[in-house]
Parts: structure tokens; sequence; C-alpha cells
């Protein structure tokens, strides 16, 4: 299986694995299972997708039935908004690990550059992103304060790897000032609608992996009005062409766009057979014309949903 071997730790992470955003509860354990027997071995999940006990219990399954050790699995997730102060993100990873059934993260990343009021997890967990009033409550905790105790993640070995996601350059470059264990991979949209050429050449000259998530586009918010009337990546005439062009799906060139250019991906899908044809993307190259057809359809259409969390309050 492809992968891309992070800095520091010398780790191989695979280059396409299986998101769990919007993985339903009821469903969950079902699908984590059906995707390491079909081949994936990352795992990314979040405390904020509140599926992580249904994930864990199809991993310990697929344990169970021999169908992979825990070291062979690569398993992320994701430090949310109200626990960014120091005290909190050793006690709240704590929780995650439990809920999953394991001992440690393979990567564990700050979720969003943005510190919210802490909510305690016996009040409400996930706390998503308002108030009991359903206002949004920011808190002043800087990100080095919690780049501090992600840190202490590593030397407790809670997570082998730490990271950033949905953060830009200037951020990034403020945390490589201090940072006593420097970002191992960032996480963030990008599809040939946002292709952020210019985040990912950062990342490359400070050897940081690329990880992007919504590779079909605005496809998975449609329904939260967020999509702009962007026609579907997987429907354009580019992605289309050349697809027939290869035999292959337009989710498989959309997916082999990133992977081919050393990004990985996370793709997910509840029906086996798409599944399966993610985890394939890698089993053809485009052309260097491809490639340039499908960045060419750049309009910087950034979704941004966790900014609408931020009218009217």
């Amino acid at each position: 299986m492809a992968s891309i071997v992070l800095k520091r730790t010398q780790q191989k992470m695979p280059v396409v694995g299986f998101g769990l955003w919007k993985v339903t509860k009821s469903t969950c354990a079902d699908t984590v299972y059906n995707a390491i027997k079909a081949g994936y071995r990352l795992l990314d999940g979040a405390g904020d997708y509140g599926n992580e006990k249904e994930a864990g219990d199809g991993v310990r399954r697929a344990i169970a039935d021999g169908l992979v050790k825990r070291e062979d699995l690569f398993i992320t997730s994701k430090l949310w908004n109200t626990f960014h102060a120091r005290d909190h993100v050793k006690q709240i990873t704590k929780m995650q690990l439990k809920l999953w059934g394991i001992d440690y993260f393979d990567l564990f990343l700050v979720h969003f550059p943005v510190a919210l009021k802490y909510v305690d997890p016996s009040h409400r967990y996930p706390p998503e992103w308002f108030g009991d009033d359903g206002k949004v409550y920011i808190q002043n905790t800087p990100m080095h304060e919690t780049w501090g105790a992600m840190e202490e993640l590593v030397d407790e070995k809670l997570a082998k790897n730490i990271g950033l996601s949905n953060c830009q350059g200037s951020l990034i470059l403020d945390v490589l000032r201090y940072a006593k264990y420097e970002p191992q991979v960032l996480q963030v949209e990008l599809h040939p609608y946002l292709t952020q050429e210019a985040l990912v050449k950062l990342c490359k000259t400070f050897s940081i992996a690329v990880t992007a998530y919504s590779s079909f586009g605005p496809q998975s918010y449609v329904e939260l009005g967020v999509d702009k009337g962007a026609p579907s990546l997987l429907k354009h005439d580019v992605t289309s062409t050349v697809a027939k062009t290869h035999g292959k799906t337009e989710a498989q060139v959309l997916l082999r766009w990133a992977t081919q250019r050393g990004i990985a991906v996370i793709p997910k899908s509840n029906d086996l057979g798409r599944l399966s044809a993610n985890l394939e993307c890698n089993s053809f190259d485009l052309s260097e014309s491809e490639l340039a057809a499908l960045s060419a359809l750049n309009i910087n259409l950034r979704v941004r949903v966790y900014s609408r969390c931020f009218h009217d309050n």
C-alpha cells in the first residue's frame, strides 16, 4: 500500500485512508469492519464526529477476527475546539482513546485553530460549536499553549504523531517557531475547486505531509447550502472525460489527482463497491495535461462550514 513517511517518527502513513465524518453511529462499527476487510489501514476520526466508540467496536472486531493487528492500523483523531486549554488536552485525549479502546493514536490533530469555552464531556459530548443557548463562546487560549499540551501527548506515548487541521500558512509558521515537535501532518479541504497550491508548497518545504478532505468538492455540503451552486466535480465534463480515458470512475480520478502529487486522501463510502474502488485509485497514472486540466478548475471554493457558526453571535 502506498504511504507517506512522516518526518520525525519515520512512521508510514497510508496515502488512502477511510474518513469517518458523517458515518452514522448505527452503521459505523460495520462500516469500519468492512473498510478494514477491504484493505483500508488508515481510519480518520475525530471527537466531533460522535462515533468514536462505534469505530472502536469495528476495530476490535477486525482484530478479534484476525484481519489485522493494532500495529497494522494508522488511527487518526482530533482535538475539539472546547478542549484547547492545557488542562483539558490530555484529559479529553485519554477519554477519546478509551472510547476507541486503544492505547495510542497514530496521529492526533488540532481540529480547528479556534478555541471555544470548555464544555464538560459529562454535560455534552461531542460539545459541537454552540453553547446551551445556541451561541458560540470564544476562549482566549493561544495556540502555543495548545501545542505544548499536544507535545505532552507525544512524551506520554498517547499519540505518536501530532499535527494541524484547517490551518493556513501564517499559523503553521507560528507553530514552527516554538514547536519542540513540529507538526507532521496538515489536514485541509483540498480538491480541484480549491487547489491550495501555495499552502501545499509551504508544507512540502517544511516536510509536513498534507491530507486532503472533501476530495470530491462540495458534494458533502449541498444539504448545508454552502456549495455555492458549483456543479459536482463527480459530474464535471473534465473529470468525466479523464475517467473515460482511463476506464476509471470519476471518484478515482479525483482521488488520483491528489495522491499522484503526494497528497493523502480520506474518502468515505457506505457502498462496498465504491469503498473498494476508492482504495484502488493508485492503480493508474494521470498525464501531466490531465493533472493540469483538473487543477485549472480551481475557483477557490472553500466551503468553510465553521465560519457560519459565528454569524449573528
